[in-house]
């Protein structure tokens, strides 16, 4: 009875192991537009969500979309919650300390956004005093620390509502996703009378250029497969299909094209 136990045991542990083989979590934001969001029934889609179902499809699992606020991304991470992230998250050195990336899969510069007329410029010297809106806990919120010391930032919780406290009058002007202040804020009503301020700003200071899916320390088999499956879907014109969707323009990263 002992080894028949035993035996049982095991099988049902390998019969998990391959459970889970066959299906890979992945954290997702689901408040991002375009790259992720919820429908009124509560069905995801968006740039991302494409981007990992297609990566699933080429490796040969099943994609399981675990939704988590942004700010526990990582620790959710980590934690085990789910084997990967597909949120936009920006590759930075400070994240590399404790989560490794795939290659970059899309890259995509920050604007400044602002009432029409309200700024010509976007120097330290144009918005000291001024509140500037920015994502809390991203690159673009070191960026602001780093180089706006006489400006006020405003942190927020989403990328969205970087738009939102600034339609309300909660700032000066806000710093953001180009593609997300484009798409998702100036193309519509409550974005009339706003416009974007200045050149696009890429952070090659403090990144590696691009956005990655973020992984557990030390997967390496999982990284690999990662990889080579997102090669592939830029290579056989999956990726370019998916873009052209949600995009006018190309934000296949540059070093990543075949």
């Amino acid at each position: 009875m002992r080894f028949i136990t035993a035996c049982s045991v095991i099988t049902l542990i390998l019969g998990a192991s391959v459970a889970h083989a066959d299906t890979l979590r992945i954290g997702v934001e689901g408040n991002y537009p375009p790259f992720s969001q919820v429908a009124a029934d509560g069905k995801l889609s968006g740039f991302d969500i494409e981007i990992a179902e297609a990566l699933c499809a080429k490796m040969q699992v099943t994609c399981e979309m675990v939704q988590q606020e942004w700010d526990g991304m990582i620790p959710a991470l980590n934690a085990k919650k789910f084997d990967v992230i597909v949120a936009s998250m920006t590759i930075t050195d400070k994240r590399k300390q404790v989560v490794d990336f795939s290659d970059p899969y899309y890259d995509v510069p920050s604007r400044f956004v602002a009432k029409e007329g309200a700024f010509t410029g976007y120097s330290p010297e144009d918005l000291k005093g001024k509140t500037i809106i920015v994502l809390r806990n991203s690159p673009r919120a070191d960026y602001i620390a780093a180089n706006y010391p006489d400006s006020e930032a405003l942190l927020v919780d989403k990328e969205t509502a970087v738009y939102l406290e600034l339609a309300a009058g909660r700032g000066d002007i806000a710093f953001g996703s180009s593609v997300v202040s484009g798409e998702s804020f100036l193309k519509q009503p409550e974005g009339k009378g706003f416009s974007q301020v200045g050149e696009a700003i890429t952070l090659t200071e403090s990144t590696d250029g691009g956005v990655g899916i973020a992984l557990r320390k030390g997967e390496e088999k999982l990284k690999g497969d990662i990889n080579a499956a997102l090669s592939s879907v830029m290579q056989d014109g999956t990726y370019k299909t998916i873009s052209a969707k949600y995009f006018d323009f190309d934000i296949m990263p540059k070093p990543a094209q075949p």
